[in-house]
């Protein structure tokens, strides 16, 4: 059989094709030339391509002078763009000539596209190959590994450059693994699973091989997924415990919506008072005894105290409650731990139980133990140490088992380094602490009490008395030394007393903001008191604000306002930020 001739090959490409010799004459052209360009490839031969093409002549000549081959010349011939090529035909070390090719940039186009949507394809297998938390192989049908991810690097303890290229039944051989999976996917010609045991990392592996076939049915490869089942068994383990822990805290915070529904008047949407519900929640469902509250005056450690006692399982068991501060040590002592008859002059003839016994099963509740005496301190010690108390003149001692809750608002360790509180009783009372945070740290709370308390009062007199967020801000910005007592007693006065549905003028005054609001001096007549009595109060919270602040931003976000607000109001009240940095001595942004 005849082959083909070089000008029979050259005239079957698909791309224009232009010979020259080294000065530039054309002595071959393709057949394709004549699409490209219309010219006749006969008729050309022997002309100086300058004639013919200026664009590629230049190329050419350029070729011819540096002696270096040209690429990606933009040419243009009449609707068609090409890219052309240069390159040099040497013979000897001498450059005889020059070979120009022609291809349409519409299909070098093609070409790029597909070229570039194979590499994204190749990259997004590849990353979906490496990133898969499973342990991924791939061998090819005679059972040679050709790839292997991180993943199973790790579970292996291999690198994959240590078994690519190698047969499967060679890396067994060599005790990297007891059983093949792939040998067994070649075997059966079927998706096997099994369990393996790898040697070098003591891992035990759940292995699935799926075999993938040619068109002709043969097996082309197979792809092997591997998962730790320690790990499935110690992230089941887990699981579980995060579900025991959920569950447990689903059921406290579905009892504390419970009591809270149930009008225990313990009303907070304070994140740090939450902490502290769900920590006296806690204690009351373990049990424990020896608990100290500590707070400021009227944050309410009595009620938590009674919280305490009736979500405990003592609930059905008395809470007696007393006042250390109430009563001279005479009494205190008799009261605390009762007295026999004839013990003191004045004793009752049958003699009295004390508080100890009466609380027999159920919760004691010391309030301001800070002010007990220090002889009744050493008896209570007595009783937190044995569980026993021994009546005034008594010689026999009654054993008492109730929960002791202690509170005050003193600084007992100071009390102590003063002698003023015995140390041993410190220590034995702090076994469990419970702060509550006072009131003005819990502005938000200031809010929900407030309407809390007027939805009180205000069913209990049969008023309809409400609050403007204006009133709301003040009560918010004072510091309410008083903490929630105080601020119910502003607020059931302010229900009781109040002429107008709005109690905002009664509040204001109350927290000294308006002078002489609800004296008898008649209101002058054409004179808004409460909105210049609103506005001053408004600038007096805005300049305490100022104190706790060094940004617009900042005082936004303590008032619980937007930043345009803050930025309009303190124009208004002339608290621009160059007056504030002269009165404080703050820069606001």
């Amino acid at each position: 059989m005849k082959k083909p001739t070089h000008e029979q090959i050259l005239n079957a490409s698909g791309n224009g094709v232009i010979a020259t010799d080294a000065f530039g004459v054309v002595i071959f052209a393709n057949y394709m030339v004549r699409d490209l360009f219309g010219l006749d490839p006969e008729v050309i031969s022997g002309c100086r391509i300058s004639e013919l093409l200026p664009l590629p002549a230049m190329a050419v000549a350029e070729a011819l002078k540096t002696g270096k081959p040209v690429f990606g010349r933009h040419v243009q011939a009449e609707d068609r763009s090409m890219a052309m090529n240069v390159t040099l035909i040497r013979q000897d070390r001498q450059i005889k000539g020059t070979v120009c090719s022609f291809q349409p940039t519409e299909l070098l186009e093609i070409s790029v596209r597909e070229l570039e949507s194979h590499k994204n394809l190749n990259r997004q297998l590849n990353a979906i190959f490496e990133s898969s938390s499973d342990g991924l192989w791939v061998c090819d049908g005679q059972g040679n590994v050709t790839n292997v991810n991180s993943a199973s690097e790790k579970l292996n303890g291999i690198r994959s450059m240590e078994v690519v290229g190698k047969n499967v039944s060679e890396l067994m051989a060599d005790g990297l693994f007891d059983r093949s999976v792939t040998l067994e996917v070649l075997k059966t010609r079927r998706q096997v699973s099994m369990i393996q045991r790898i040697r070098r990392t003591g891992r035990t592996l759940l292995i699935t091989g799926t075999p993938v076939f040619d068109e002709s049915g043969k097996i082309s490869m197979v792809v092997l997924s591997e998962r730790d089942t320690t790990q499935l068994n110690t992230m089941r383990e887990q699981l579980e415990q995060v579900r025991q822990v959920s569950e447990k805290f689903r059921e406290e915070f579905a009892e504390l919506s419970l009591l809270e529904l149930k009008k225990q008047e313990i009303v907070t949407e304070n994140p740090k008072m939450r902490q502290v519900l769900s920590l006296a929640l806690k204690l009351a469902h373990l049990e424990t005894s020896n608990i100290l509250i500590l707070g400021e005056s009227g944050t309410g450690k009595g009620l938590l105290a009674k919280f305490i006692h009736k979500n405990s399982h003592r609930n059905g068991k008395p809470f007696v409650q007393i006042n250390c501060a109430a009563l001279p040590e005479s009494l205190l002592e008799a009261e605390l731990f009762g007295y026999e008859k004839g013990a003191f002059t004045g004793a009752r003839e049958q003699g009295k139980a004390g508080l100890f016994e009466l609380a027999q099963g159920g919760t004691l509740f010391l309030d301001e133990i800070g002010d007990l005496p220090l002889a009744v301190q050493a008896k209570l010690l007595k009783y937190l140490d044995d569980h026993e108390i021994m009546r005034l003149g008594s010689l026999k001692p009654t054993r008492i088992d109730c929960t002791v809750v202690a509170a005050t608002n003193r600084d007992l360790e100071e009390l102590a380094k003063g002698r003023l509180f015995r140390r041993d009783l410190f220590y034995r009372l702090n076994t469990f602490t419970i702060r509550i945070p006072p009131l003005r740290q819990r502005p938000d709370d200031v809010f929900e009490l407030t309407r809390y308390f007027l939805d009180k009062y205000n069913g209990l007199y049969k008023t309809n008395k409400h609050i403007s967020p204006v009133a709301v801000r003040a009560l918010q910005s004072q510091m309410l030394p008083g903490n929630v007592r105080e601020l119910e007693s502003i607020i059931k006065k302010a229900t009781i007393m109040s002429d107008k549905e709005l109690v905002d003028e009664f509040v204001i005054a109350t927290l000294g903001g308006i002078e002489g609001l609800c004296g008898s001096e008649p209101t002058p007549k054409g004179k808004d008191v409460l909105s210049e009595g609103i506005g001053r109060t408004e600038r007096e919270i805005f300049e305490k604000a100022m104190k706790e602040c060094k940004s617009t931003r900042e005082l936004a976000r303590y008032l619980g306002i937007s930043q345009p607000t803050a930025v309009r109001k303190l124009k208004k009240h002339g608290l621009s930020s160059a007056l504030m940095h002269k009165r404080i001595g703050l820069k606001f942004k």
